[in-house]
Parts: structure tokens; C-alpha cells; sequence
């Protein structure tokens, strides 16, 4: 027999669960079981782009600068939530592959914008179709009702993290700390 505590298939153990309470356990859970799913369509999406040496990161980065015009290389990285560096890599392989052009600002020179080109508007336009398709196989198990239930509830998640994002990292003193008093916790 094992020592180590019963843990559900997404990693919480029994006295997490107890802890917790049930609505705190399916919370967790749920939390767990976004990143999941996230990861994997990240990587079937992926899958779909790699022929023509794209990735989810970058076509999200694409879509960001769509969507805000000529958006500073600061401001990309805020909206996909990562840092400047990573941002600033995804822009230069997107641009050396010609689908974005990086620019300086022309009030402050040590501003990048970021521009959306010819090559990339006509490459989307032409798989939109198909990849919209896709992504419709992978929700297909869904009714109408529960598909827009799920928006809607992962719109009030997305919404709070947001705002938890816009206040002030916690410092390190407040990072839990595991019961054997030697470093954090693991994640939820």
C-alpha cells in the first residue's frame, strides 16, 4: 500500500478536497482543468499552423496587433499577457517571415510599433474558413446552450484575472508556504 495521499485525476488530494470544502474543490479543479485544456488546444492548433512554420503564440500576437492597429511592442505583450522579451521574439519571427512589420515610433524612438502586413492579411483570409471549422469540430460536443454558457462563465473568469493582473504582484513574504516550512506550496 502507498504512502502517498489519494489524489483525483487532476492532482488534488483528499485533504485539499476536505480543506477545501466542495465548492472550493470543484473551483480548483475547475482552475486545473482550463489550464489542461488550454495546453491542448494550444497544441492542436499548433499541429494546424506547423506546416507553415507558425505557432498559436504567434498567430495570437498577429491577432493582438489586428486588433489594436499599431499597437507598441509593450502594449502586445500586456494584451497576450506575457513578457516584453517574449513579445519582442514573437515579432521578430513573425517579421523575418514577413507577416509583421516592426517600426520605430515617431514621437518616441525607443518605442516599437508593430504593423500587420499584406502577406499576413491575405495568409489569414485565405484559413480563416477552415481553421473557424476546426475549431467548431473541437467544441461540436457542446449544445448551442452550454457553448454559451461557457463563454459566458469563462468571460467572468477572464474578467477577474484581468483585474488581478492590473494590481501589483504580491511580494515574496505573502507566497504560501508548504507545512514543512521550506518554500511555497505547490500551485492551485
Amino acid at each position: 500500500m502507498s504512502s502517498e495521499p489519494d489524489r483525483d485525476p487532476l492532482g488534488l488530494s483528499d485533504e485539499d478536497a476536505v480543506r477545501l470544502g466542495e465548492d472550493g474543490a470543484v473551483r480548483v479543479r475547475t482552475f486545473r482543468l482550463i489550464v489542461v485544456v488550454a495546453q491542448e488546444l494550444r497544441t492542436l492548433m499548433d499541429q494546424l499552423l506547423r506546416a507553415d512554420g507558425l505557432t498559436t503564440q504567434q498567430a495570437a500576437i498577429i491577432t493582438v496587433v489586428d486588433l489594436l492597429g499599431t499597437p507598441s511592442l509593450s502594449q502586445a505583450a500586456t494584451a497576450l499577457g506575457t513578457t516584453h522579451q517574449n513579445a519582442r521574439q514573437l515579432a521578430d519571427a513573425l517579421e523575418r517571415k514577413g507577416f509583421l512589420r516592426v517600426s520605430m515610433d515617431e514621437s518616441d524612438a525607443r518605442v516599437r510599433r508593430l504593423h500587420t502586413t499584406a502577406k499576413s492579411e491575405s495568409y489569414w483570409r485565405d484559413r480563416s474558413a477552415a481553421d473557424q471549422q476546426q475549431v467548431l469540430d473541437w467544441f461540436a460536443d457542446l449544445t448551442p446552450a452550454e457553448a454559451k454558457t461557457l463563454f459566458e462563465l469563462l468571460a467572468k473568469v477572464e474578467h477577474r484575472a484581468r483585474a488581478a493582473l492590473s494590481r501589483p504582484p504580491a511580494g515574496p513574504d505573502t507566497k504560501p508556504r508548504s507545512r514543512s516550512g521550506h518554500g511555497p506550496t505547490p500551485g492551485p
